[in-house]
């Protein structure tokens, strides 16, 4: 039987900042869904949600309201992965790279200096390699991920300390990388101190000087305003990262048909939409970080990836990944390992 949610409304709507809609009168929705994120309102990725949001609650006709809870306001992503799978929160928007310590293939999208550019990031996660993905993640039997992935961007380093411009600069540096196996294993290869730290703790640890950097893509680096503690960003797109659309399988199943088709259908949507709003800023953002003070170096990719490779990075990985998703992978991207 489909799931009635008064008490589910009653519980989101008294967090502090929680973003709802009312579209077409204040009927209560028959069905409120929570969706949990770490990034900020002005994010692209949250926009697009919103909109998706009011396109869902007016089709269905005030039956599905989507709550959006953006800036980890329901807890870190580890917090919140646990609340995903028992249902606590509804949608869920993760980094395969985090998904990883449930489904581990999940962070084979994220090998480091994998892509070259968005042509190949496309072709693979719209093809073989994100259909192999989504079917890795549908196993774990208490989620699934809508069929578009969201971009987070390729991800770039910035530091307090000194810019990164050869692998030899990361020797000893203090970095923080989100809580996944793969950063870790990548910054260790280039001689790092990786330091696992949840990103809604990330500005902190940088304030109090914990780590000398960390590594996301631009448009984060500006919303979270990272550039308030630090001085550099070295685009060094040594990763392309990607957010999963998860949804928790028991709930999405409590729901009619015609509404999950309509939920689907705007989600998608406006995934494809954010990859649009996220290219765009790229070609901007640049220019406005160093107007608010960062100092911008470009590197060359081929040291970096023949330093993973000398190091045994990627002959690692293929083990620990398997050779079915390791040949996809590289199905789309060329030889790795």
């Amino acid at each position: 039987m489909a799931r009635l949610t008064r008490r589910h409304f009653t519980m989101g709507a008294a967090a502090a900042g929680v973003t709802t809609f009312s579209i077409g009168g204040a009927r209560a929705a028959e069905f409120t869904y929570k969706f949990a994120n770490n990034l900020a309102l002005t994010h692209p990725l949250n926009k697009r949600a919103q909109e998706a949001a009011e396109k869902i609650k007016d089709e269905t006709k005030g039956r599905f309201e989507l709550q959006i809870f953006p800036s980890s306001q329901l807890g870190s992503d580890t917090d919140t992965l646990g609340q995903i799978r028992n249902g606590a929160v509804d949608f869920f928007t993760l980094s395969g790279l985090i998904l990883s310590t449930l489904v581990p293939t999940a962070a084979i999208s994220g090998v480091g200096f994998a892509f070259e550019n968005y042509d190949s990031v496309w072709k693979a996660m719209d093809g073989a390699l994100g259909n192999f993905i989504r079917e890795e993640i549908a196993k774990s039997r208490q989620i699934f991920a809508f069929d578009k992935i969201w971009d987070n961007g390729f991800r770039q380093t910035t530091t307090s300390t000194k810019p990164i411009t050869s692998p030899a600069d990361f020797d000893g540096m203090k970095l923080r990388v989100p809580p996944a196996p793969l950063w870790t294993s990548m910054f260790k290869a280039f001689g790092a101190a990786p330091t696992t730290i949840n990103f809604n703790e990330t500005y902190s640890a940088l304030q109090s000087k914990v780590v000398d950097g960390q590594e996301n893509p631009l448009a984060i680096i500006d919303t979270a305003k990272l550039y308030e503690v630090q001085s550099f960003c070295s685009t060094t797109n040594h990763m392309w990262d990607g957010f999963w659309f998860l949804a928790n399988r028991r709930n999405w199943d409590a729901l009619p048909k015609d509404i999950q088709d309509i939920v689907a259908k705007h989600i998608n949507a406006a995934g494809l939409a954010e990859r649009n709003d996220v290219a765009a800023l790229e070609k901007t953002l640049r220019e406005q970080l160093i107007s608010k003070g960062m100092k911008f170096n470009d590197v060359n990719a081929t040291a970096f990836r023949d330093k993973l490779r000398a190091a045994g990075f990627y002959t690692e990985w293929k083990q620990k990944f398997g050779d079915q998703a390791w040949s996809t992978l590289e199905a789309s991207v060329g030889k790795l390992s």
